[in-house]
């Protein structure tokens, strides 16, 4: 699904900054409290400039350190809602970019890798969900509890400290539930996704340039009952919003809407337009998704 690649933000950010963040918190563990520090470490690695490295394997090289640091700082921190808004939207990026798109395409060729991969795909979506919730629970108790009751009146009321947690857990989920169709429990739990990604999009439509938009528009095409029609209006939104300077909601609208209704034609028209706009701005959310709409385009006969 291509609406877990932010446009703006996620786990790509100055490394070399946060590596001396780091340094300079042990240097000064002598003189200055323990808690004091590792907030301050948390506060900078959640602050980080974020998505700036474009080159593909450098980014997914550099990852895994950012995050790792970034998680360890988290379980020490749990309140800070940046942070958990940062880990949450690192791996559920890391899970689509790097671990489920690798999948789809090894799936014709070796089924085993690609359901091994799948697997830790959705670990890696669960354990961003959970960290998200966790921080929204922390800050409102009984956050998780409200969003389950069946009337409208009793769901969380979100602030605009929990918007991009609340997107990122709703993202994370509907990434899980996507790679867990067989499991008819977690499949259950859409709706619920649903709802959360809708508070959090009532709170700010633009959000995100546009990427709250598209990811209405991904959600209100998988759900029972969604309409087709109102996720094209979703993802023609999020094009609007990023001045059509964003990839993500052309393939999204794709795969969603042109694939879903047969139309082939709309469907490559869709991808040539997603690597246009990844042509008009070089940054790695466009470079992910220049490549899956490459990857698309290749493979449109057997998807068609």
């Amino acid at each position: 699904m291509a609406i877990f690649m932010r446009t703006a933000g996620g786990i790509f950010g100055k490394l070399s900054t946060s590596v001396a963040v780091v340094l300079l918190a042990v240097l000064l563990t002598a003189c200055s409290p323990r808690y004091l520090i590792v907030q301050s470490v948390a506060d900078e690695l959640a602050s980080q400039g974020q998505n700036v490295e474009e080159d593909f394997g450098l980014a997914r090289e550099a990852s895994a350190f950012y995050l790792k640091l970034s998680e360890s700082l988290l379980r020490e921190t749990p309140g800070n809602l940046k942070l958990a808004e940062s880990v949450a939207a690192g791996l559920s990026q890391y899970a689509f970019a790097f671990v489920a798109f690798e999948a789809e395409k090894l799936a014709g060729n070796d089924a085993n890798a690609a359901f091994r991969l799948n697997e830790r795909a959705k670990r890696l979506y669960l354990r961003a969900h959970r960290h998200a919730m966790l921080a929204l629970e922390l800050s409102s108790p009984g956050f998780a509890a409200k969003l389950a009751q069946p009337n409208a009146g009793q769901w969380p009321v979100l602030s605009k400290n929990q918007l991009g947690l609340a997107y990122w857990a709703a993202a994370s989920w509907g990434g899980y539930i996507s790679l867990s169709k067989d499991v008819p429990d977690t499949v259950a739990d859409l709706p619920l996704a649903y709802r959360l990604a809708g508070l959090a999009w009532k709170l700010d439509p633009h959000y995100d340039n546009g990427g709250l938009a598209s990811l209405m528009g991904s959600f209100e095409a998988a759900v029972p009952g969604g309409s087709i029609p109102r996720a094209a209006v979703y993802f023609d939104s999020a094009i609007a919003i990023s001045g059509g300077k964003s990839a993500g909601p052309f393939v999204a609208k794709a795969e969603s809407v042109a694939q879903a209704q047969g139309q082939r034609e709309a469907f490559e028209l869709l991808l040539r337009k997603a690597i246009e706009a990844s042509d008009l701005r070089r940054d790695l959310a466009n470079e992910v998704m220049r490549e899956r709409a490459q990857w698309l385009l290749k493979n449109a006969d057997d998807l068609f």
